[in-house]
């Protein structure tokens, strides 16, 4: 449903993005990986609009949405998550989640607050705390939430575990393999790899605004190497 082809962005004078290419299917879990300051959050700001890319296309369902507004990337069914959550502080959790609340483009609405609080029971039971009242892992579950609200088709999460403690990471693998499960097509950034290569299906790796690898999950065990070489600090 999302097709990336020779895409090019760039700050002012400083290119990063020398013609990325990437696809996720429906139903499909793709991360795209690489050390800091390789351009994978400069990627997620082109797909949707943040950044208008200087070349290449962005497609969803053969739509091409290059340069659109966010808005309008969010419509065709992109959910985003961004690095550091950024949700509303002073907002309660039920009204964090209400605020983007949208129907789904096809029939009833998969996610609604009871199935998002099926998900994230914790966040049921802080459900009328405020935003900047949660923890680190409680502000990621409802940015998830979040996005789930909004019915999309593939959720984007930039950084899913960052800053996290461990056992919170492992909650939130659970949690995505779950949304993997309900059919959900999944782009995740992430830097633990292992993890991600337990339910992700394909795997794009990133080097100086570059696609230097693309491969499965086996693909990638059966090639330490390539964490040595591109993910390794």
């Amino acid at each position: 449903m999302l097709d990336v082809e020779g895409l090019e962005s760039a700050y002012g004078d400083s290119r990063i993005l020398f013609g990325i290419d990437l696809a996720v299917a429906a139903g499909e879990v793709v991360t795209l990986l690489g050390r800091n300051g390789m351009g994978k959050t400069t990627t997620v700001k082109s797909i949707f609009g943040l950044l208008k890319p200087r070349g290449g296309r962005v497609r969803i369902d053969g739509e091409d949405v290059t340069g659109r507004p966010p808005h309008v990337v969010a419509k065709r069914g992109l959910g985003l998550v961004p690095e550091g959550r950024q949700i509303f502080p002073t907002l309660s959790v039920e009204e964090n989640l209400v605020a983007t609340c949208r129907a789904s483009r096809a029939g009833a609405p998969k996610w609604t607050l009871d199935s998002v609080y099926r998900l994230f029971p914790r966040l049921k039971e802080r459900r009328r705390n405020m935003g900047n009242q949660l923890s680190g892992g409680e502000q990621q579950m409802l940015a998830i939430g979040r996005a789930l609200m909004t019915n999309p088709r593939l959720v984007v999460l930039d950084e899913a575990t960052e800053g996290l403690a461990p056992l919170i990471r492992e909650e939130i693998w659970t949690c995505l393999a779950a949304i993997k499960d309900a059919g959900e097509a999944i782009l995740v950034i992430d830097k633990n790899v292992d993890a991600l290569a337990r339910f992700a299906d394909r795997h794009v790796v990133i080097e100086k605004g570059r696609v230097a690898w693309s491969g499965t999950s086996d693909e990638l065990r059966a090639t330490p190497e390539i964490k040595d070489r591109f993910l390794h600090v």
